[in-house]
């Protein structure tokens, strides 16, 4: 079982939203809405990403990686998590 396992339908409602929100963008740019307020939605929705990306991030800490450290196999875990930090910061 994941750490997210418990809150999957959270997920997937945040998901959904930043979906939604992706689909009005492209609807943007078809009608040829001001480059702002695209610029806007588009921030919105990477704000969005961002929120469901953090509490994924806190749930595989508080989960997977607090249960690895427990059992004597946190070395990999604590590896993996400091690329995903590494991703998510874009480097």
């Amino acid at each position: 079982m994941y750490g997210y396992t418990l809150k999957k339908d959270e997920v997937l409602t945040r998901l959904r939203k930043v979906e939604g929100q992706v689909r009005g963008i492209t609807r943007m740019v078809q009608e040829d809405q001001y480059c702002i307020d695209i610029l806007t939605q588009i921030n919105a929705a990477q704000a969005a990403l961002r929120r469901v990306s953090l509490g994924l991030l806190r749930d595989h800490v508080e989960h997977c990686v607090r249960e690895s450290l427990e059992t004597g196999g946190g070395d990999e875990k604590v590896e993996e998590l400091v690329t995903a930090v590494d991703r998510m910061v874009g480097r």
